[in-house]
């Protein structure tokens, strides 16, 4: 098995397109031609995490935080950076990263929150906007069908609970070939007339290529004419944290208690909101404070995240915030890349590390 193989699965559950701008997702170290000798899993790819991979004999590192975050001049190994990258390399270990990607995806990091804390009728809190594309193209009537249910196997016109959603118009489509041209219909250097569909299908944009494909090969024209727009609609599937309700009302401190139960933290800082009750639960893995007023919006009456900063609790009147820890909002994650590529891989070795990566300590 190689490498890619692996990422090919990786990236149906978290498509890198959906990774932030400021992201360095994707494949940091090595080849995606190399056989797998073994899968480590981890949430943050440090030294000591390279140092087991060594010694489980795993030639590939799956990471949640990249390791290579930003921009590096040189590869002397005197940061903790540097000197994971640089092991790495001289041992022909692999390193891949989600981060965002996996944030954003369905049954992404805040999902596997909201599945640990047991809440019910889960869905994202926030959203993404233009992600959904539109295509546009123009097919004679009668290759019509051949072309939408090609363009329906690839993917396009799929969205949510929906399938095989498309919109079309009966139109007439007129083309003039020059010397060189090939038409299917009519001849060359001569106006030809013909009874056209114009075919509307929406897509999300990790099939872009493949929707492509399946168009060229589908169409009968020498010459495909088509546009792809970006719509401003928001996508419930794909966006950041997530939202759900518990199964009873809980008080404040049971709440709070079941939570550092969940978590394994070793404090929770939150707020004193004017509440007596929580039943509405939003949560981001990660740095959070983006997600406030979404949460409030939402009706929420807590909301989990991590890396609050003083005047973040001021926003706390009519709602709990709850900070439990960076690495302890998205420690699930783990489990979740664990048990995605167990299932897809199910007689190769595939581990998690047991190596600590996590800088905070409670005293």
């Amino acid at each position: 098995m190689k490498i890619r193989e692996v990422i090919s699965h990786l990236e149906l559950l978290a498509p890198l397109h959906y990774a932030e701008d400021f992201d360095n997702t994707g494949l940091l170290t090595g080849s995606n031609q190399t056989d797998v000798s073994g899968i480590l899993i981890t949430l943050d790819c440090l030294e000591n995490v390279v140092d087991e991979a060594i010694e489980k004999k795993c030639n590939l590192i799956v990471a949640f935080h990249p390791i290579i975050f930003s921009g590096l001049k040189n590869l002397r190994p005197d940061d903790y950076v540097k000197k994971a990258v640089v092991k790495a390399i001289k041992n022909d270990i692999a390193i891949y990263a989600t981060h965002t990607a996996l944030d954003n995806a369905m049954d992404g990091v805040s999902y596997r929150m909201a599945q640990e804390l047991g809440l019910e009728n889960v869905k994202t809190l926030i959203p993404k906007k233009g992600i959904i594309k539109k295509l546009l193209t123009y097919v004679p009537s009668k290759s019509f069908n051949q072309v939408q249910e090609t363009l329906f196997n690839a993917g396009a016109g799929s969205l949510g609970n929906y399938s095989e959603c498309s919109f079309s118009v009966d139109g007439t489509g007129t083309f003039k070939g020059n010397g060189s041209s090939n038409p299917v219909i009519g001849n060359k250097e001569e106006r030809t007339t013909v009874q056209e569909k114009l075919l509307a299908i929406t897509f999300l944009p990790h099939l872009e290529s493949q929707i492509l494909k399946a168009l060229y090969n589908s169409h009968p024209y020498e010459e495909v004419a088509y546009e792809i727009t970006t719509l401003n609609n928001s996508y419930d599937d794909i966006g950041m944290g997530a939202i759900g309700n518990l199964k009873e009302p809980l008080s404040l401190t049971e709440f709070l208690k079941v939570t550092k139960n969940t978590f394994k933290t070793g404090v929770i800082r939150h707020s004193v909101p004017g509440l007596k009750q929580i039943k509405k639960v939003a949560l981001l893995g990660g740095s959070g404070a983006f997600g406030i007023k979404k949460a409030q919006q939402s009706g929420a009456d807590a909301y989990l995240t991590a890396d609050l900063k003083y005047h973040d609790f001021f926003q706390g009147e009519n709602i709990l915030l709850c900070d439990v820890g960076h690495y302890e909002s998205e420690q699930f994650t783990k489990n979740l890349l664990h048990e995605y590529l167990s299932k897809k891989f199910s007689n190769f070795a595939i581990l998690c590390a047991s190596a600590q990566t996590n800088p905070v300590n409670y005293y």
